[in-house]
């Protein structure tokens, strides 16, 4: 009995050990209007929660008054919070590209500028390198002939947005539904992706 005993502890010795996954995770992206990035991902299951913020920048704990003045460098965008025993990183990646316009610099449907570029903040090497696979994947099978513009850099500072903006989709459902649709993001998403 000891012997078996003391065979069964070599054996969990000598396994590897198992890989605990974090219970939470985080991820960054920008896509145009922080309000519609944070509305599209709020949908997909395994999301914790969303935070409209800025990054990007040059300015430590910008304002949305500096931001939208295009002189700080950073971009909309919204940190999100996953689960990733139900919800990988990846999967967040493949959901990202069809919510965005990737063909165009510096805008995304009727707001022009660097604030509204769209780009994904790797929070390190796992998922810069996961962003670049995902760019290339694309790349290849691609429904559109412009080229991807999309950014992928690793990520700097995120500074969460003023309380306003935060749930404005909930918070003002007539004004963010006028908005959304008057700027076409819809329209476009559907031309481009065809969904």
């Amino acid at each position: 009995m000891r012997a078996a005993l003391i065979g069964l502890l070599w054996l969990a010795a000598m396994l590897p050990a198992a890989q605990a996954q974090p219970a939470t995770s985080k991820a960054i992206f920008a896509g145009g209007c922080f309000w519609c990035v944070e509305a599209d991902f709020d949908k997909l299951p395994g999301v914790l929660s969303t935070t409209s913020g800025y990054i990007g920048g040059k300015v430590a704990n910008p304002t949305y008054a500096q931001v939208s003045n295009k002189s700080t460098g950073h971009a909309e965008a919204v940190e999100i919070v996953f689960d990733p025993a139900k919800v990988s990183y990846e999967q967040l990646l493949e959901y990202y590209w069809p919510t965005i316009d990737p063909t165009t610099k510096d805008r995304q449907f009727c707001d022009s500028g660097s604030p509204y570029r769209t780009a994904i903040f790797a929070l390190d090497v796992a998922q810069l390198k996961a962003a670049q696979a995902s760019l290339a994947a694309l790349e290849k099978s691609k429904p559109f002939p412009e080229p991807i513009v999309t950014q992928i850099v690793l990520a700097g500072p995120f500074y969460a947005a003023e309380a306003y903006h935060q749930d404005y989709y909930k918070k003002n459902p007539i004004r963010y539904q006028y908005y959304r649709t008057s700027c076409g993001r819809d329209a476009r998403l559907k031309q481009l992706w065809g969904k």
